[in-house]
């Protein structure tokens, strides 16, 4: 959860500012939008890691927002209304919500609602086999193989450059800008641009002399992509 981004859409400045303050203290990035239309904007932009997002928003409301968030994928996502109603709330769970805070609220309540559900997200992911092509990866285990006609091949990898495999191959086929790459894999004092292009040059070079040449490939002007080649 270190350093998560999280985006806040809210149309009243004072609540997205209390909001972001509060996340800001605990370490978290964030982001704000008055709008749905904004904030979707940043939502495929940005690629937030969680969204405390308001019902009453002018133009599209806080549910048509979160049905277009998740036909876009599983982004968590917080309701945060003044809809106190029973029906409101199953509206906004079924829709996909992950939470969802009634105001007037305590902003440490938000923060805590974000952190747990953060901790399931992050969970679920850190903990599950990853497998894109012949990559297999066993977060748990902190090992990565490629299969081929005769065999398994172990990767040798540094922890850097597992944890930007990990990331990748979290969401295939999806490409990563440098900066995003950065701001999730490298640590303090190693985050430059040209940093990780050395981090991945390296991994591309280990995933081809293990018999998957191309399933790591770079998208020129945007950034990097984990995706099996097809035929």
């Amino acid at each position: 959860m270190e350093n998560a981004l999280i985006l806040v859409i809210e149309d009243e400045p004072e609540i997205a500012d209390i909001i972001e303050t509060y996340f800001i203290r605990e370490g978290f990035r964030t982001i704000s939008a008055g709008d749905g239309v904004v904030g979707l904007a940043h939502h495929a932009m940005l690629k937030p890691d969680l969204v405390i997002l308001d019902v009453k928003l002018p133009g599209q409301d806080g549910y048509e927002v979160l049905a277009a968030i998740r036909r876009r994928g599983d982004t968590p996502v917080i309701m945060v209304t003044a809809l106190a109603e029973d029906l409101d709330k199953l509206q906004a769970l079924r829709i996909g919500a992950d939470d969802y805070v009634v105001k007037p609220f305590n902003p440490m309540e938000v923060v805590a609602r974000a952190k747990a559900v953060l901790r399931r997200t992050f969970g679920r992911l850190s903990g599950s086999m990853l497998r894109v092509g012949p990559l297999t990866i066993d977060p748990q285990a902190h090992s990565a193989r490629i299969d081929t006609a005769d065999g398994s091949v172990a990767l040798e990898l540094t922890k850097t450059e597992f944890r930007l495999l990990r990331h990748l191959a979290g969401s295939p086929n999806r490409v990563f800008e440098r900066s995003e790459l950065v701001d999730a894999c490298l640590p303090e004092g190693d985050a430059l641009n040209r940093t990780v292009d050395s981090h991945l040059s390296n991994l591309r070079r280990k995933l081809a002399s293990a018999g998957a040449d191309g399933l790591l490939t770079s998208v020129r002007g945007v950034g990097y992509k984990l995706a099996a080649p097809h035929g």
